[in-house]
């Protein structure tokens, strides 16, 4: 629920771009119905007028052309509002939703994949912009044109009123609700679908290598082409419902026109009406129904539309898993780390840590090393408390994790992970998610300390150079510096790197291990890694087996 209301604040705080959007779509529709209205009167009172006659051609062509030119601006602008407003909205709603997000991490649902969570983000979020764009912007100028011409046909032609009046409003209310309970199950199966298939193609794309190796390809594409064929059958299941919605509207307008036109020429027949403005009339309800057609297209997409808003819903409402204490201890200024008799398993799963047991002083370096899925990467977890041991106690300054409060305990540890992103924005705006608030001196002495300040001021764009999508722009090498250098930036006293030097040969492992010596001074440094380590990178190493550490070297003086 809380998520909902949400929702409905975000669309509140760009109320003003819609409003505005709304009021240009009702003036497109008028000056579309008036232009065909006039047009209709003026060419059949032409016709009508006889030879000598005076008529007044400047007033009635003066018009048309007005209407014309007023429909292609508000159009335009009504475009241009309407799409502002709507990416604001959406910009909005994927900050709302990750800060919804990050106190929910990691989700205590395991279920849900990496791909899946992507195509929430991205392809969900994107679907919200049929809510206005192409449904209740639409609905509501079609209901209030249709009102208008109501209004005006019970003044020049009362007997049509009522048949136009209940053929409009049941193209623009009753079919548009029939396709939406109709087609309900078929929008959530389009983006259950599609995000399944998204799922399978990011797969596919991260594991390709594995999947080579073990020669599950063909398999794999298989079941992709599965979930392809099954996505096409949803899609052509609501191309159907919305293809006999657009057959009814087209039949309402038929019934709207084809009565109106009846009654029209009996009342032409008894002189209660001219020529010219019955014609006009008849002109008029056709062009209103060009708002029913668009809603129904509309509609099919708003039922996609609320399988995705409700399946961010589902997200942004998770139940957190690491909850803050009522009252949270103070972080303490100076940040001893110790675990004392920790045990870790993760639901079902075999135990991970057995009673482990680790001191680091502040400033110490320590590596930890030790094979593949051993639980080191579980340790650096659950020391940023994303995880809670089943026994055993944490403390970060003499004060159990549990007793601080989470951001307290995130903000005094800055992680390295091997896969730690770089953006696709500047380096300067790569920089800043460690400090937001780091001036440029403070960039520079981050990128030096990191080893890399040579290579960004040799740049002709320096800090504001783009990286591209995930720092494609730089080597491997680069791409760790400028993560350490984002790392070091952070005013956390504690570095956590897991794998740091993945990806990189010996010579750019060397080196980086030589600049972390240096740059990490006064920090504490817990670093998991599978490198060989030169002698000097750190004061201990130890080594993690059966859910425990053992001290291998140690440069510490006892």
């Amino acid at each position: 629920m809380s998520a909902i209301l949400a929702f409905r604040s975000l669309f509140a705080r760009q109320a003003r771009g819609f409003a505005i959007a709304l009021l240009l779509s009702l003036v497109t529709l008028f000056a579309g119905v008036a232009l065909l209205g006039t047009s209709g009167w003026f060419i059949t009172a032409t016709a009508l007028t006889t030879a000598g006659t005076a008529f007044n051609l400047f007033v009635p062509s003066a018009a048309v052309r007005a209407f014309s030119f007023v429909r292609i601006l508000a159009r335009y602008g009504e475009r241009m509002s309407g799409h502002d407003a709507t990416l604001r909205l959406l910009s909005d709603i994927r900050g709302w939703l990750f800060g919804r997000l990050f106190p929910r991490l990691p989700f205590s649902d395991r279920s849900l994949r990496h791909g899946d969570l992507v195509s929430r983000l991205t392809a969900d979020v994107d679907a919200l912009d049929t809510a206005f764009l192409v449904a209740i912007g639409p609905i509501t100028s079609a209901i209030v044109i249709g009102s208008t011409l109501t209004i005006i046909l019970c003044f020049l032609l009362p007997t049509a009123a009522l048949v136009y009046g209940l053929s409009f409003g049941a193209a623009v209310l009753v079919v548009p609700a029939v396709l939406v309970i109709a087609s309900r199950r078929a929008g959530t199966a389009v983006v259950v679908r599609a995000a399944a298939a998204r799922t399978a193609v990011l797969d596919g794309i991260e594991g390709h290598a594995d999947l080579t190796l073990f020669g599950a390809l063909g398999a794999t594409q298989d079941g992709f082409t599965t979930l392809a064929e099954r996505l096409a059958v949803a899609r052509g299941r609501l191309a159907t419902l919305t293809g006999f919605a657009a057959f009814g509207v087209q039949g309402l307008s038929a019934v709207a026109l084809t009565g109106s036109l009846w009654l029209g020429l009996v009342a032409f027949a008894a002189k209660q009406i001219d020529g010219p403005v019955l014609v006009g009339l008849l002109l008029a309800i056709l062009a209103s129904f060009e708002a029913s057609s668009a809603i129904v297209r509309s509609v099919g997409k708003l039922t996609t539309a609320m399988a995705a808003a409700e399946r961010l819903v589902a997200i942004a409402d998770a139940p957190i898993t690491m909850l803050d204490p009522v009252r949270p201890a103070a972080l303490p200024a100076v940040l001893p780390i110790r675990l004392t008799e920790v045990s870790f398993r993760y639901p079902g799963g075999a135990p991970v840590l057995d009673a482990l047991s680790l001191s680091v002083a502040p400033g110490e370096h320590i590596a930890i090393t030790g094979p593949s899925g051993i639980g080191k990467s579980s340790l650096l977890s659950l020391l940023l408390r994303l995880a809670e041991p089943q026994s055993g106690q944490i403390t970060l300054g003499g004060v159990g994790l549990s007793a601080l409060a989470q951001a307290d305990v995130q903000a005094s540890m800055a992680l390295l992970s091997q896969d730690s992103p770089l953006f696709n924005d500047t380096i300067r705006a790569n920089l800043l998610i460690g400090r937001p608030a780091a001036d440029e001196p403070a960039l520079w002495t981050a990128l030096r300390d990191a080893g890399i300040d040579s290579f960004v001021m040799a740049l002709p764009q320096g800090l504001d150079t783009l990286l591209g999508e995930a720092g494609r722009t730089v080597s491997a090498g680069q791409a760790r510096r400028l993560c350490l250098a984002r790392a070091l930036l952070s005013p956390a006293p504690i570095l956590l790197l897991d794998e740091p030097t993945t990806g990189l040969d010996r010579p750019a492992e060397l080196a980086f291990f030589a600049t972390l010596r240096a740059a990490a001074i006064g920090r504490s440094v817990i670093m998991v890694t599978h490198a060989s380590l030169p002698e000097g990178t750190v004061d201990r190493v130890l080594t993690m087996g059966d859910g425990k550490l053992f001290e291998r070297f140690s440069t510490r003086a006892h």
